[in-house]
């Protein structure tokens, strides 16, 4: 039997297994529920967003992996140990023997070559290496593989080497690929990118079978895994963007895992039977964001003025329970050097006063983008009846993860709802990385994955300050490096206004064991088995 043959028969298969009937799901395969308007490739090295990261985790392995449950730990994958030399300034990993799916060994040389593609490519994912120095003139220098199972990082810059090592465990800048597998499929130079979008080549416990854009993604065993063989021979995910549907489908067991509950879902379902809601500190804040490259919002007494029409309180309590928790600092509860929030509450008069000072006593309209999905829609309409007692009239403009934050990477937008800030590496340069830091505010330099630069925010003194935390190894120093960074952002007032911290919540059916959903958003799969 063909592979496309097999391939039929297993969608037909699962067809009969979603159709409207009280049964289990088969005992050997896991079915996940999720929204996938945010998936717009598989490529690790162009991917955004947390539900690519949520697929990609159980299809490509990286050096090293964060921990699930204790953040700021770092856990061997592909390299079995890994040395810090005693100037800081280099890395040496020793790999464990491996394959990828394609049977094909994993050798030092498929690292250097990935990260090397990474920063050459340069899309969204080479933004975490750029950040601290790497680059693709000097990639040679900076990654060599002195033998098969010997991979030596060099630091291009002085930075803390846990913040590397850390960094090297995310998916996307640290997944490893088959070198040989993916330059088979080289077009006109571009580094596999066209056949990467829709095909896998790593070596973690599953293998991408098939994706349909908005519909499903197949992954199957990887046969050739170096690991213990996962309990599940597939994995199905399958684009239920509708909260009530997940529901449905979780408690009529045709679904193993439900990803995205809307809050009401979610509480319904705490006291249903055979499921269980899991809930975990996630990476990444919900913000109001404001671009400045519209000359309004270049004012900071208008960005300002925003602060005040944010009802932090009642976004948290009406919209947020499960998604999200209060919070106002641009840096992920529980990290090194967090202060107390500054205490913004919803103003709409003092909002008012500043508009006036800064040349709009009549308000202003603009655009409020928003994802469709839960829950960026009900902020947004939320937050356009809080914009509208400031006087500021806002048009809700709604659509996929393409048109809302594809308009925001090319920085063609005014005012948008989001979902993001880094915290996938458990330290707080995750997150000034992600919404602060901003090296090159020109058009060229393309930085799509820091928001500083999508929304066209440039701060020298604030990046000095970052590049100076991120090197410094003295405790007490480092702690008050982002008290002043965190006192600068008070007064400087950048374009991204975080009012909730995320969190992620699952539903599940009680007979999974080993679920545990990362915060890092790569929950690893290859774990669960079903307890029958």
């Amino acid at each position: 039997m063909t592979y496309h043959a097999r391939l039929r028969l297993t969608v037909a298969a699962f067809a009969l297994a979603a159709a409207p009937a009280m049964a289990d799901t088969p005992d050997n395969q896991l079915v996940v529920g999720f929204s996938m308007t945010n998936i717009l490739t598989l490529d690790p090295a162009a991917i955004t967003g947390k539900e690519t990261v949520q697929v990609l985790a159980n299809v490509y392995d990286g050096l090293v992996q964060l921990d699930p449950v204790n953040r700021s730990e770092v856990q061997p994958d592909l390299a079995e140990s890994w040395d810090v030399a005693e100037d800081g300034m280099s890395i040496t990993f020793h790999l464990r023997e491996a394959e990828f799916a394609s049977g094909n060994p994993v050798r030092a040389e498929d690292v250097v070559w990935s990260f090397k593609r990474l920063l050459t490519l340069n899309l969204a994912q080479a933004s975490f290496l750029k950040t601290y120095g790497f680059t693709a003139e000097g990639a040679d220098a900076a990654f060599a593989a002195p033998d098969e199972r010997t991979v030596v990082v060099t630091l291009p810059q002085k930075v803390n080497p846990q913040l590397i090592i850390a960094t090297l465990g995310i998916v996307g800048p640290g997944s490893v690929l088959d070198s040989v597998e993916v330059m088979e499929h080289e077009e006109n130079g571009d580094l596999g990118a066209a056949w990467l979008a829709q095909q896998s080549a790593g070596s973690a416990a599953f293998v991408l079978q098939q994706w349909q854009s908005n519909n499903l993604v197949l992954l199957a065993q990887n046969e050739n895994f170096w690991g213990e063989a996962p309990a599940m021979r597939r994995i199905i995910w399958r684009h239920i963007p509708e909260s009530q549907s997940q529901r449905l489908q979780l408690e009529r067991h045709d679904l193993d895992i439900a990803f995205q509950l809307a809050p009401a879902d979610l509480a319904a379902l705490q006291n249903a039977e055979g499921v269980k809601i899991q809930t975990t500190p996630s990476a990444g804040f919900y913000y109001l964001a404001m671009s400045m490259a519209d000359e309004r919002f270049q004012n900071p007494k208008v960005r300002e003025a925003m602060r005040y029409l944010i009802d932090y309180k009642g976004l948290n309590e009406a919209i947020l329970p499960f998604y999200g928790t209060e919070h106002q600092r641009p840096i992920s509860g529980g990290f090194f050097g967090l202060l107390d929030d500054p205490g913004y509450t919803f103003d709409p008069e003092k909002a008012k006063a500043l508009l006036a000072e800064a040349g709009y006593p009549d308000g202003m309209d603009v655009t409020l983008r928003a994802l469709s999905d839960d829950p960026f829609l009900n902020l947004a309409t939320a937050m356009q009846a809080t914009l509208a007692q400031g006087g500021i009239r806002a048009e809700v403009i709604t659509g996929s993860g393409d048109q809302i934050y594809g308009a925001m990477r090319e920085r063609k937008f005014e005012m948008l709802v989001g979902r993001g800030g880094g915290g996938q590496l458990p330290d707080p340069d995750s997150n000034m990385r992600a919404l602060i830091y901003n090296p090159d505010n020109s058009a060229e330099a393309r930085l799509t994955n820091f928001q500083g630069w999508r929304t066209s925010f440039y701060d020298e003194g604030l990046n000095r300050l970052i590049d100076a935390a991120a090197s410094e190894v003295d405790v007490e120093k480092r702690r008050q490096m982002y008290a002043d960074i965190q006192n600068r952002i008070d007064a400087v007032v950048p374009p991204i206004l975080p009012f909730s911290e995320v969190v992620t919540s699952a539903g599940y059916r009680d007979d999974l064991d080993g679920f545990v959903v990362n915060p890092s958003w790569s929950t690893d799969l290859s774990t669960v088995s079903k307890n029958r």
